[in-house]
């Protein structure tokens, strides 16, 4: 009886705290979300150009925050939370969406690896997949199969939770050890007795029959969940993504001429002749093309249609990928869009010809007999930001040095390089570069979160911001102030899950500097070393090579896209590519998208993606190349690497 009263005592108290627990969290949960809206309120214009981010509720409100999973309609099921979360921890499939969430993810598009899938993402006459099963909910720009984390708030749940129970469940046993002393006894000698058997069994020999696997035998392995796990943030990679959608995947090691290692991912099509390389921007990989799903991203998009995808990684990761293992933090970051152009593209490139080649003519041997060209398919690049400049100093580069560039076209969403037209906060922070950029180059050579820690979060604080509207409106709007007011969906691109706490795309301190040097000259030109003789070195002139003055160097199709949206790169610099270009004798053509800077590649835009294809399908069969025409002013400069260079 007694023992009965206690439990039932125990049982209330716990639920008791339980409640005033999570209420108590809720209640500064709301807060925070009630002054966020307030903010957010507050600030003249911003809601009504907010709200036209897809898959963001940036209207301010003061709503309370949702359950977590274990809470579903309000009443705890933690312990069958938790029962699950054991069973079902190395799951790919797992998902750490709250139920609101659940009712989008089961919409998913279905994987080509059904017959009705290929149904139903393309309709006869149309160029590109249907998108028609993605409209039936709110659009999201990071599709939901990118982002399994639980956010802090879920963490402060669980482990609120986790504490109550264990302190209960401490209380409880002392109490029936208490008021149960023959059982206690009971219980220590049974303890006592299987210790003493247990000593005994391990000095005996003991024969424990055993089974030897075959080598085509899968090798059981136990399912286990750690600490680390129950809190990891999504840190699935572009294979995980390609793979989960039922696509094939090949990563290849590239190791460029300096010893920085390269991931060059790969959507196979062994016998396509019809090849398509892309190449992400500043902060961001190749997952950026991937993030929209099946039928939102130009990497499955372009696969669909018989490509052969080639999806490119810079150098610069927090994990400083490089031949040499002991390579400081000063050292790897220090390189410049220089070597995105000289070093990256190039080894890429080189790989995906090697490859491609070996492959068309094994499966194709008629071609071994083709000796007037040693490339039997079709390269193309579509680039984005970073990744277009870089591209365009790629192929003037290799035209100055009479080297084989390999590309068919390019086509360029919002390309880097001329910048003198931007909000005023690049302004300051131009000329805070190049005034500061002595002083800083040596304690600063990345921008990058150097711990696990803090990367977990902000990986974290992403998914709280999709929870809780007006903190995540609150957030969008800092930074769509802080840029200009490009209304890209910036806190968003956070739930892209190569932004999680094992590694991290960054930035070097050289690469923001180079865009510094381009904004102040007004020229989309090469790395300034600030020394005349270290330029001269490198270039064969004291001034850094003008890029602009190259261009009728381009002996392929260019198609340039600008975002009439874009406050990053403004549609006036996009244009000024276009003007230069065509007056320098190059076959390019323009056009504009109602988009912002990141529309290009985080957003589902159909009407891109179909005009990006109309482009691709024009490469047709390859002529001869022209020779290198420079004007009669012009002499033909000297490119060395840079890496050996100490500016």
């Amino acid at each position: 009886m007694i023992q009965r009263f206690v439990d039932d005592v125990l049982a209330v108290t716990k639920e008791s705290v339980k409640t005033f627990t999570y209420e108590s969290l809720n209640n500064v949960v709301r807060l925070i979300n009630g002054l966020s809206a307030l903010l957010l309120t507050l600030l003249p214009g911003r809601g009504s150009v907010l709200e036209g981010v897809h898959g963001w509720e940036l209207r301010p409100t003061f709503r309370g925050p949702r359950f977590p999973r274990w809470m579903e309609n309000g009443v705890s099921s933690f312990n069958q939370f938790i029962h699950e979360l054991s069973v079902d921890s190395d799951d790919s499939s797992l998902d750490y969406s709250s139920g609101e969430e659940d009712g989008i993810g089961n919409e998913y598009p279905a994987t080509p690896s059904s017959q009705s899938s290929r149904g139903s993402r393309s309709s006869p006459g149309s160029p590109w997949p249907s998108i028609k099963r993605v409209h039936s909910h709110k659009e999201h720009v990071v599709h939901s199969t990118t982002d399994r984390r639980r956010g802090v708030i879920e963490d402060l749940h669980l482990a609120s939770e986790i504490f109550i129970e264990s302190a209960f469940e401490m209380v409880h046993k002392a109490a029936h050890f208490i008021l149960s002393p023959l059982e206690t006894i009971r219980t220590l000698f049974r303890w006592l007795w299987s210790w003493s058997s247990c000593e005994r069994d391990h000095n005996a020999d003991v024969i424990v029959p055993t089974a030897t696997l075959g080598d085509d035998d899968p090798v059981p392995s136990e399912r286990t969940y750690t600490f680390h796990q129950s809190l990891n943030t999504d840190a699935r990679t572009c294979q995980d993504v390609i793979t989960e959608l039922g696509y094939p995947y090949e990563a290849i090691r590239v190791v460029t001429n300096d010893g920085y290692v390269l991931l060059l991912e790969r959507i196979p099509r062994r016998d396509a002749r019809k090849v398509l390389y892309l190449q992400h921007g500043i902060f961001d990989s190749s997952m950026g093309w991937v993030s929209n799903g099946v039928v939102g991203s130009p990497a499955f998009a372009a696969f669909d249609q018989g490509y052969d995808v080639y999806l490119g990684n810079f150098r610069g990761l927090v994990s400083r990928e490089h031949v040499d293992k002991n390579i400081s933090s000063r050292q790897y970051w220090k390189y410049s869009i220089n070597e995105h152009a000289m070093e990256d593209i190039p080894a890429m490139i080189e790989k995906i010809h090697e490859v491609k080649t070996s492959e068309l003519k094994l499966s194709q041997p008629e071609l071994a007999e083709e000796t007037d060209s040693d490339q039997p398919f079709k390269l193309c690049a579509l680039c984005h930001s970073m990744g277009g400049a870089a591209m365009l100093m790629y192929v003037i580069t290799r035209r100055i040095e009479e080297k084989p560039h390999r590309l068919s076209r390019l086509v360029l969403l919002s390309p880097a390089g001329f910048h003198d037209d931007a909000p005023f906060i690049f302004t300051v922070i131009e000329n805070l570069l190049l005034l500061l950029s002595p002083l800083l180059a040596p304690f600063v050579p990345g921008l990058y979160i150097p711990t696990r820690f803090f990367r977990m979060l902000l990986n974290k604080l992403a998914r709280d911001f999709h929870h809780y509207p007006a903190v995540g409106g609150l957030v969008q709007t800092v930074v769509s102030y802080f840029l200009g007011g490009d209304s890209s969906n910036w806190v968003g691109v956070l739930g892209i899950p190569h932004y999680n706490m094992n590694d991290m795309p960054g930035v070097s301190f050289r690469v923001g500097l180079h865009l510094a040097q381009m904004k102040h000259a007004k020229k989309f030109r090469m790395f300034d070393y600030g020394n005349a003789s270290l330029n001269m070195e490198a270039y064969g002139s004291p001034e850094p090579l003008d890029l602009g003055e190259y261009f009728g160097l381009f002996d392929i199709p260019v198609d340039l896209v600008a975002g009439r949206k874009d406050q990053v790169i403004r549609p006036t610099m996009v244009k000024r590519y276009y003007k230069m270009m065509k007056d320098a004798g190059v076959d390019v053509s323009f056009n504009e998208f109602e988009y912002a800077h990141l529309d290009f590649t985080f957003s589902h835009r159909e009407e891109l993606l179909a005009y990006v294809m109309s482009r691709l399908l024009l490469v047709g069969e390859s002529g001869s190349k022209p020779k290198l025409k420079l004007k009669p002013s012009q002499k033909v400069p000297k490119l060395r690497r840079n890496d050996k260079l100490d500016g």
